[in-house]
């Protein structure tokens, strides 16, 4: 089994492989697994405990929400529990290879896989490594968990629906322990056109005396799109951020398809994670979705590999991975991605604010931080009844 990624969806899937005796070769292009670690990476308690991570790859805990914004008006909801954890996403990265190399997977680091030729019961994968070295590696599996690139299955067919591209950049700030005060303990949100037309952005806790300050703006070929990096300047001199010292820059592309209709198989390349939109567009969130993916297809895998089995019969087992990742994901996924479209494309003007507002001010009735980590994780919409559906169906 070749597996080529190693971010949550791929190293989690090596190591259940691995776990279960498979012969596994985990692959990345990076060099160093802390190299790029562009996530905002807040997940919910549950899935903290879902996916059994452990404390050495949790940066900070929240027990509530902030949102500010449109223009400078202030809401906030707050628990008296721990609601959620910030992880520390090169820390994710290293524990679950490290996991994977545990239970006897190989991992190569600085090493792309370049194209892939389909055999009768095989498929074979060039690689290329840093030193310029090149092999053909034959596996009976090839797994694209490459993220959004999708440097192997390719870009999805014009059928399967556009895919919506977010941009983010975001920083890791050193502060002092009054800039850090504001905005401990929880989850910060940056809203309205005045702060980031057409996207969103965000203030999280990390360790002591670190912040993660981050952007995103959904892409519109069809307008005029100003660098982030001023964006976020701008922003750091409004929250009281402005002169911290800046650790890491990172930033990168989300990329997913709203209805999730491409093809997650090709012969037997399998697309995971990413790869095949489990991106979720409404706040930019993948690490739980990447790692659910995970523990969708590696039963499938094990099953196509099982002994006897022939490699047409092993080739049908996979027919049912989409469809039970789609099940996975829930019913509420697509109405996500749409509300998400409409809300982040659509917030550039005052109109818009105003429509955001109405929402948000519906929203603040609800006392609860739970119920706001259940609209934001869950996608439970219904929760709000019908002060939301206005706005989800754009009569609002």
């Amino acid at each position: 089994m070749l597996v080529v990624g190693c971010g949550p969806a791929g190293a989690e899937l090596a190591r259940l492989l691995a776990q279960a005796g498979l012969s596994v070769w985990l692959i990345d292009q990076l060099a160093d697994l802390d190299q790029a670690a562009f996530s905002s990476a807040a997940l919910p308690l549950a899935a903290l405990e879902r996916f059994s991570l452990p404390a050495s790859v949790v940066a900070s805990r929240w027990q509530g929400w902030q949102l500010l914004g449109p223009g400078e008006a202030l809401r906030r909801w707050q628990a008296d529990h721990t609601l959620g954890v910030v992880l520390d996403f090169g820390a994710l990265r290293r524990w679950l290879a490290g996991e994977a190399q545990t239970w006897g997977a190989r991992l190569e680091l600085g090493c792309r896989a370049l194209e892939q030729r389909p055999g009768p019961g095989s498929i074979s994968t060039l690689l290329r490594w840093r030193s310029g070295q090149q092999r053909w590696i034959e596996s009976r599996w090839l797994i694209d968990a490459s993220g959004q690139a999708r440097s192997l299955l390719g870009e999805p067919p014009a059928t399967a629906g556009a895919l919506v591209s977010g941009l983010g950049v975001e920083w890791l700030l050193a502060v002092s322990p009054a800039q850090e005060q504001r905005w401990r303990g929880q989850l910060s949100f940056l809203l309205g056109s005045d702060w980031l037309p057409q996207g969103y952005g965000w203030v999280f806790p990390m360790q002591p005396g670190r912040l993660k300050v981050g952007v995103c703006r959904l892409q519109d070929p069809s307008r005029s799109q100003p660098p982030l990096g001023p964006l976020l300047r701008t922003i750091l001199d409004r929250c009281g951020l402005a002169g911290a010292q800046v650790l890491d820059r990172h930033g990168g592309l989300i990329r997913s398809t709203i209805d999730r209709q491409e093809p997650h198989r090709r012969g037997r390349l399998i697309g995971l994670g990413d790869a095949v939109s489990t991106a979720n567009l409404l706040g930019g969130e993948g690490i739980r979705h990447a790692l659910l993916s995970a523990r969708v297809l590696a039963p499938q895998l094990l099953a196509a590999l099982a002994p006897g089995i022939q490699p047409k019969a092993g080739l049908n087992k996979l027919d049912a991975y989409p469809r039970l990742l789609r099940r996975a994901l829930g019913w509420r996924w697509g109405l996500s991605g749409r509300l998400a479209k409409r809300t982040w494309l659509g917030l550039d003007s005052p109109a818009a604010d105003r429509r955001l507002e109405r929402l948000l001010s519906g929203l603040q009735q609800e006392k609860q931080a739970e119920d706001l980590s259940a609209l934001l994780f869950d996608y439970r919409f219904e929760r709000y009844g019908f002060r939301a559906i206005p706005y989800l169906l754009g009569l609002r």
